[in-house]
């Protein structure tokens, strides 16, 4: 039985989707690795597999409803009920044949679309590890690892044809973009750290002056240039201005990534692969990944085939018999090197940066290997993986970290003897969380752009309440912290319009584009009030339009599509920056995002702390709320209505029923996944634009997953063939069609289908054009109609309908439910089968902790700077 609470999935095509573990009291580490399934033979190579695993929430018995409501298709009735999940569910095992693995919300990657494109990003055993981690570095190594045997030749298959593609996609284009950000800021601490020598850094005249001075002293003679008449230095150019951005389709092509391997390692890696059993298609993304002498390196070390996105640890055994015969053995070091490796990559998928060595040394022992230990050791001797020690007896002590000794030995104790926590990770993950640490160190002791303190002060007594006390936090800090609900992003619109007019250049990024709209109607207006009160109530200013708000996405901003572009140095052009969303940030993206920022920036990081965690891994915002290294300021703001006290009870642990007279809450109770179904259709095509004058294209469906008798993929069918019935002809869609793009895993864009042709999938997201190739659409794009709550993440819709199949129990949590109901603006139906399971949830599920180094680094980069 594979224990998965929120599915996630892969971006990755023919795979499964995947989930967070859901038992409470799992480790990270069994998190990451899952229990068996015992569907791969170790002593045989990958087999195709026609069955789809999947990730559900849906059919099977659900429980009755509780809470009022009208039982009719009419919308009315006030009762809620409510749940939450801790992102994950215990989905039935697979041979009862009961449904898909529970939700995919708890990972950024079931975001990323199409039903066969669905790979198991967690751990491929059955247990899945929830959030699945953003592969900014452009590889697989954190991608899912866990396709069966059957999505082991379909992974293969369409990796190889992407490798192959000619045409680059948006997500490639932000993936090198970050990677060359990465390059700069390594670059750049470099130049920092090395030695200075004396008048390298002069040019002109003054590096000859200097040059003639060295030479006098050395007693050679001086250059006869050093004393001629000065010449007159030639104009400089003014800097070419950068070219105006049109707007324009965007191919989501696959062009530039990684070069097309060499074809002799290609055919090399097919040879080998024949041999161990494994299908040729994997040929292409080894090359890829294991590049030159690929062939030969697989033949050395078998087990270097887990590199490759989609390969389980079942079918790396069964690969590595068939090529090395008796010589192969659970205990071959090769092996335990690869499985530790394998394991902290399922961990990042969960959302852990790092792994206690307990918890590590563990999952080992679960994979079969003799001696985990020592894999341990020799991973760490061999440099694929990292060592920390945390002090645990003083909270201000800083971490030491530990380099394994020759014979790679870990976990030594200090030198002052003081109790430590050893912790393994990844070298990427750590160095994200060490330069995230670091930069916002340099934020927070940097001293920001002057501003006079009584036109702070006057800023701060015109917006009042919670705005004022942001607005003074920032006048004297660089790094600030803001919490509050959706009704609190009133506060950080007043800072940025009071920021903007004392002359700071200012501006705002959203998680996605649904939010950015949003901030940007609230910002103009703020913009518009501040304007009348300025003229004294007579008249206003008009507005500025769309493009004219000061708003962008995260994503936007790190690839420079949007935002204020970059000075000189790459730094964005900024003074202060307000991060919206704030806890979707996993560490590499917000590692990227804070290095971006010039010294003397303000930054000021927003967010709602009950919502559901970033898909990828580490918990930025928790965490620095946790570390208290800077000012944090509480929105006094509540969300209004019946729907605000609902979601308000909610991220408190209570799920009260809420007097709701305008029908902004009704429950509907079902008993099964079909009924669930049906009264969702019933409830999005006629009772709420009927009842509550939402129409179908302002409504949007919740379900905790992708797969199952009530998932997204059901209520998209069910959907679909009432709205808007055709042949789908092109992958299933037709014209008119709405659709969840992703072309990342971990962002999803909303749309709907313009049109097909040979070019591809033509959508409109967010008013941007996007061509999808038709390679690429089963993989990218879903429908639309029904999401998962970590796809709705960021957005908002007139009316939402969420949906609790009863075989979703274990997939509520607090955070889910706090997300989930938190969506709806006017209204909110709940679809309830889940019976008592909903206000257990909340009450008893809180967010599945996470293993992050963030806090500990922070305090002692305080200690540093102090």
């Amino acid at each position: 039985m594979s224990t998965e609470p929120e599915t996630t999935e892969n971006t990755e095509p023919g795979g499964r989707d995947t989930v967070e573990p859901g038992t409470a009291d799992a480790s990270p580490a069994e998190e990451a690795a899952g229990a068996e399934d015992g569907t791969a033979d170790a002593g045989a190579a990958p087999a195709p597999d026609a069955s789809e695993s999947g990730a559900s929430s849906g059919d099977g018995p659900s429980g009755e409803g509780a809470g009022g409501g009208p039982t009719d298709s009419d919308t009315t009735g006030s009762h809620t009920t409510g749940s939450d999940t801790t992102h994950g569910g215990t989905a039935p095992d697979a041979d009862t044949g009961a449904r898909d693995t529970a939700d995919a919300d708890s990972s950024a990657q079931d975001d990323s679309a199409g039903d066969g494109a669905d790979t198991n990003s967690s751990a491929e055993d059955g247990a899945a590890t929830g959030p699945v981690a953003q592969d900014t570095a452009g590889t697989d190594e954190n991608r899912g690892h866990g396709a069966d045997g059957a999505a082991m030749d379909r992974d293969s298959e369409d990796d190889a044809n992407g490798a192959a593609a000619s045409e680059m996609s948006e997500a490639e284009a932000e993936l090198a973009a970050q990677r060359l950000e990465r390059e700069r800021i390594e670059r750049r601490k470099a130049q920092k750290k090395g030695p200075i020598a004396s008048g390298g850094k002069l040019t002109g005249r003054a590096a000859e002056l200097l040059a003639a001075v060295r030479a006098v002293e050395s007693g050679e003679t001086a250059p006869a240039s050093v004393f001629a008449p000065p010449q007159p230095e030639p104009a400089r150019r003014p800097p070419a201005p950068e070219p105006v951005r049109r707007p324009g389709p965007v191919t989501a092509g696959r062009t530039g990534a990684p070069p097309a391997p060499d074809p002799q390692t290609v055919q090399e890696l097919r040879r080998v692969l024949a041999e161990g059993g494994a299908p040729e298609a994997l040929a292409v993304p080894a090359a890829t990944v294991l590049g030159a002498g690929a062939g030969e390196r697989l033949r050395e070390d078998p087990w270097q085939l887990l590199r490759v996105s989609g390969v389980r640890p079942e079918q790396a055994d069964g690969f590595a018999r068939m090529l090395l015969g008796d010589a192969c053995g659970p205990g071959d070091a090769r092996r335990g090197r690869a499985f530790t490796v394998w394991l902290l990559r399922q961990a990042a998928l969960a959302g852990h940066t790092c792994l206690e060595v307990p918890a590590l040394v563990e999952a080992l022992g679960r994979r079969g290997v003799p001696d985990p230990e020592a894999a341990l050791h020799a991973a760490v001797a061999e440099g694929e993986a990292l060592v920390f020690q945390d002090a645990l007896d003083e909270p201000g002590a800083a971490p030491a970290p530990v380099r394994g000794r020759e014979d790679g030995a870990v976990g030594e104790e200090a030198d002052d003897t003081r109790p430590v926590r050893v912790l393994v990770g990844l070298e990427r993950f750590a160095l994200a969380e060490e330069s995230l640490a670091d930069g916002l160190v340099r934020l927070v002791h940097s001293p920001p752009r002057p501003v006079a303190a009584e036109d702070w002060e006057r800023a701060a007594r015109s917006a009042g309440g919670s705005a004022a006390e942001l607005i003074r936090a920032v006048a004297g800090h660089g790094l600030v912290l803001h919490t509050g609900g959706e009704a609190s992003r009133v506060d950080p619109a007043r800072l940025l319009c009071a920021a903007r007019a004392l002359g700071l250049r200012a501006w705002a990024v959203t998680h996605g584009p649904l939010g950015r709209e949003a901030f940007a109607r609230l910002l103009r207006q703020e913009e518009a009030q501040r304007t009348d009160r300025s003229l004294g109530g007579g008249a206003s200013a008009a507005p500025a339009g769309d493009d004219a708000a000061p708003v962008a996405t995260v994503a936007g901003l790190l690839s420079g599509a949007e935002g204020p572009g970059r000075d000189a140095d790459g730094s964005v052009e900024a003074d202060l920056l307000v991060v919206l969303d704030a806890p979707q940030l996993d560490v590499e993206t917000a590692a990227l995002l804070v290095e971006s920022l010039p010294d003397g920036a303000r930054l000021v990081l927003a967010g709602d702390p009950g919502v559901l965690w970033s898909v990828g891994p580490g918990r930025v915002f928790a965490d620095l709320l946790a570390a208290r290294v800077c000012p944090q300021v509480a929105s006094r703001v509540p969300d209004p209505g019946p729907l605000g006290e609902l979601v308000s009870g909610v991220g408190v642990g209570e799920l009260n029923e809420v007097a709701a007279p305008g029908k902004e809450v009704v429950i509907v109770p079902v008993r099964d996944a079909g009924e669930a179904v049906h009264r969702t259709v019933q409830l999005v095509t006629d009772s709420v634009p009927r009842a509550i004058g939402v129409p179908a294209e302002h409504t949007v469906v919740i379900t905790p997953g992708h797969g199952g008798a009530a998932g997204t993929r059901a209520l998209n069918a069910a959907l679909k063939e009432r709205l808007n019935p055709g042949p789908g002809r092109f992958g299933g869609f037709d014209p008119g069609d709405r659709i969840a793009y992703s072309p990342v895993p971990g962002r999803t864009l909303p749309g709907h289908v313009v049109r097909a042709d040979a070019d591809g999938l033509h959508l409109s997201c967010a008013g941007t054009a996007v061509v999808v190739p038709r390679d690429q659409v089963e993989s990218r794009v879903r429908h639309g109609w029904a999401l998962t709550a970590h796809q709705a993440v960021g957005g908002r819709w007139p009316a939402v309908v969420v949906v609790l199949p009863g075989d979703a129990t274990q997939a509520l949590s607090r955070p889910w439910v706090y997300t989930a109901f938190g969506r709806a603006v006017r209204h909110l139906s709940v679809v309830h089968g889940a019976g008592q399971a909903l206000p257990r949830a909340v009450a008893e599920v809180p967010a599945k902790p996470r293993t992050t180094r963030l806090p500990v680094l922070l305090r002692q980069q305080q200690q540093q700077a102090a």
